[in-house]
């Protein structure tokens, strides 16, 4: 059923573009099924608002920097069923977000860390949290570029801003000393205001190689340790397995 293009462009003009796409469908609904006037004003409004929370998910998603493919759902636990699924799970609830505690997920390269990080920051949007994911190197160099510039002020109230900052990779190569003075200087003024997850395919033992200062390495492990899930990846490199099989599959019989 066609809807009169002035009421769908008065819609639109009052920003009802969820009424204006589901009206057709909802009048001959109405008029198969009887609805009353109330009710067909109900479901219209119901369609609007849905529209409407839609359209904001899509929106937080983007701005977060998830990639919305990386998912509790389409995640293969059997193939490192060490990984704590039960802990993963919990996270997912977002409560440590609401008690603004910290995460960090340790373990081996192509494990999963990456793709349950932003699992669990989906689960943060769908819940209503402001989500930041950035690779670590990636944010340095952006804090580097913004100190140098007129842009510091403003990123640094965008990173602040975030309930949940999810900063991936710590442990590829070691940070320089103004890197590792930015990270902590972030991670001190996080502190206790929101929550941050981290993820590094480094042990803890391990991040005063990384920070290269003990005295750094230990007053942000302070911080980020005083009210944190600890959270331990085992396992085979998912990555390396899909490269072999790929490879194997490509080979003359």
């Amino acid at each position: 059923m066609l809807i009169k293009a002035e009421l769908e462009k008065n819609l639109k003009t009052l920003r009802l573009s969820g009424m204006a796409v589901t009206i057709p469908a909802r009048l001959q609904q109405s008029m198969d099924g009887g609805m009353s006037a109330l009710e067909f004003l109900e479901v219209l409004i119901q369609d609007e608002l849905d529209r409407r929370k839609d359209r904001l998910f899509e929106r937080r998603i983007k701005l977060s920097r998830i990639n919305a493919q990386k998912r509790l759902d389409n995640f293969e636990w059997s193939f490192n069923p060490k990984i704590p699924k039960k802990d993963l799970c919990s996270l997912a609830t977002t409560q440590f977000i609401a008690e603004r505690e910290n995460v960090i997920f340790i373990g081996p390269p192509g494990t999963g860390k990456s793709h349950l990080a932003q699992a669990v920051g989906l689960c943060a949007i769908h819940a209503g949290y402001h989500v930041l994911y950035y690779q670590v190197f990636e944010l340095l160099d952006l804090i580097h570029a913004s100190r140098h510039g007129s842009e510091w002020d403003s990123l640094l109230e965008k990173l602040l801003q975030a309930q949940l900052l999810i900063l991936d990779d710590l442990g590829m190569k070691r940070l320089s000393a103004e890197n590792a003075e930015d990270l902590l200087e972030l991670v001190m003024r996080r502190y206790e205001k929101s929550s941050t997850l981290i993820t590094s395919n480094r042990p803890i033992e391990d991040w005063s190689k990384i920070l290269g200062d003990a005295a750094t390495t230990s007053a942000m492990l302070d911080r980020l340790m005083h009210h944190s899930h600890c959270v331990p990846f085992q396992g085979k490199s998912y990555r390396m397995e899909q490269t072999a099989s790929f490879a194997k599959s490509r080979r003359p019989s």
